[in-house]
Parts: C-alpha cells; structure tokens; sequence
C-alpha cells in the first residue's frame, strides 16, 4: 500500500473588473499555497487552451469574481457558459470546487454570486467546500476585522469601497480569503488520500 499522493493542485478562474478581485484571488492563492498546493491563477477572460487544459487537469478549481448587479461578472458568465463544452464530456467530475467575491456594499447580494458559483459546481458534478467560519463582527464585542467579517458561508464574500483602488480592500477580506485558499487546499488532500486508500485497498 503505498499511501502516497501528490500535493493538491488547485486552480483559481477569476475575474476581476478593477482589480479588487484580483486581491481575494491572490489571498486565496497564498492560502492554498501556504497549504502545501501547487496553485495556478487563470483570469477567465484572457484564457487560452493550454489553461483550459490545466483546470481539467487540476484538483480543484476556486471560481472568482465580482459582484455586479446581484450576479457574477459578466465575463464570468462567458466564461461559465463555455465550460459547457466540458460537462459534456464530464471533464470536471468529483473535482473539488469553491468560490469568492467582491463588491462595493457590505451585502451587495454577493450570496447570488456565490450560489451561482455553487450551481455551475453542481452541473459539473463538483464536490463542494464551503468557508467553514462562523460569523464575524456581530456581537459588541466583535470587530471589523474579525474573519468572516459580513457573515457568508458559502465562500468567501468582500468588500471594497467604490471610491478606492485595489489598494482598499479590508484587511479582514483578504484573511478570509487566506483561510478559505488553505481549507480547499487541506479538504482536496483529503480527497486525495481517500481515493489513494480505496485504490490500494481495492489491489
């Protein structure tokens, strides 16, 4: 029995409008990262073939985008329609799948985004990692810099004020971010392993 896997690769399919996505995208990156996975980041609208190959070729693959009128990005919505051509063939199948977003409003209707993120997981047959936080900043003496800071628990959900660049986004979103980059990282090398066991199991 030889027990033995490789470590987690995870691939981030983001889109960033004005770059404060690309802030969580990084975050989550540096999580899974510090995790032990070897992390690819894939802006959805610039992606090419070889990348296409790699999310098929990756263990798990974090979608991201921003928040714009109570949905996903458009260019994230191409993006979603275009793997279509792989449901098809089941490419993404038991695959391990998470997401984040960013938007100007503390609530913005980020959880639209993150649900749809969880049903275009769904359609392809992924398994699912939430946050695994519970709520921040809701009690007196609680603060804003808590993890998990606007209480969502499907993934990670930020916010930037609209009047500032990049360089604004909370502290605390980018450390939810972190956690959220290490749990999908820690849950897909426990897939791992446990497809490892039943193989080994199984000669």
């Amino acid at each position: 029995m030889s027990g033995i896997t490789h470590a987690p690769v995870v691939s981030i399919a983001y889109h960033s409008g004005y770059g404060h996505t690309t802030v969580i995208a990084e975050a989550v990156r540096a999580g899974a990262t510090d995790a032990g996975a070897t992390v690819h980041l894939i802006k959805v609208d610039e992606i090419d073939d070889a990348q296409w190959e790699l999310l098929t070729a990756s263990d798990a693959i974090v979608f991201g985008a921003p928040t714009y009128m109570g949905t996903a990005s458009g260019a994230f919505h191409v993006f979603a329609e275009a793997t279509s051509k792989i449901w098809f063939t089941a490419g993404w199948q038991d695959k391990v799948a998470a997401g984040f977003t960013n938007s100007g409003s503390k609530s913005g209707d980020k959880g639209n985004t993150l649900d749809f993120f969880q049903t275009l997981a769904s359609q392809h047959g992924m398994s699912w990692v939430n946050l695994g936080l519970k709520p921040g900043w809701n009690s007196s003496t609680a603060s804003e810099n808590d993890l998990n800071r606007l209480g969502f628990f499907d993934g990670a959900a930020a916010q930037s004020n609209s009047d500032q660049g990049a360089e604004g986004v909370h502290k605390a979103d980018i450390a939810t971010a972190e956690h959220l980059g290490r749990r999908v990282a820690e849950q897909t090398r426990i897939v791992l392993a446990g497809r490892a066991a039943l193989a080994d199991a199984a000669v």
